[in-house]
């Protein structure tokens, strides 16, 4: 009986590991698509601000849907720090979207020990139904100066793959 319940113990975590993976490391689904309209948005970020997809207007704004349990997630966020403080200056704008099912507060200190220099949200289900991250996360959207969706990609993004878009769509 002990060995039965070692074994179903040990299956259960393998299930679980597994899951969670699939969630977030999918294969590459990078998408350029023709341009669209960017679906206007109002939604509240972490500091109580009311952010608007026209506050971004004549600059290129990354939309990022990630979660704190997400390991590709939590791996890309230097790289948008990083290419937070080196591009803002020239048009670059960041806005995180977590899905993740903590409180404001909770995330708030989350995103204070990881330096996120960025405005981070908590996803509604409205902005996510009108942006259509897709199934896995992280999920990053570009938006050009016009307010077009230019790019979709359903995998971890490198500094050096947000600095190329970012040139690409500026």
């Amino acid at each position: 009986m002990l060995k039965f319940a070692r074994a179903f113990v040990i299956v259960t975590l393998v299930l679980t590991i597994a899951a969670v993976a699939v969630a977030c490391a999918q294969p590459a689904q990078e998408t350029k698509t023709e341009p669209v309209p960017a679906p206007d948005f109002s939604i509240q970020d972490l500091q109580g601000n009311t952010v608007r997809l026209a506050d971004y207007k004549g600059k290129v704004l990354v939309v990022n849907f990630w979660a704190t349990w997400c390991p590709p997630c939590r791996k890309e966020i230097p790289d948008f720090v990083a290419a937070y403080k080196e591009l803002k200056s020239e048009g670059l704008e960041i806005l995180g979207l977590s899905v993740d099912e903590m409180t404001a507060p909770a995330l708030i200190e989350w995103t204070k020990k990881m330096g996120v220099n960025y405005p981070i949200a908590l996803a509604t289900p409205g902005i996510i139904a009108a942006y259509e991250p897709g199934d896995f996360i992280p999920a990053t959207i570009i938006i050009d100066r016009k307010g077009m969706i230019r790019f979709r990609q359903s995998e971890l993004m490198t500094k050096e793959t947000l600095v190329r878009l970012f040139q690409q769509y500026k």
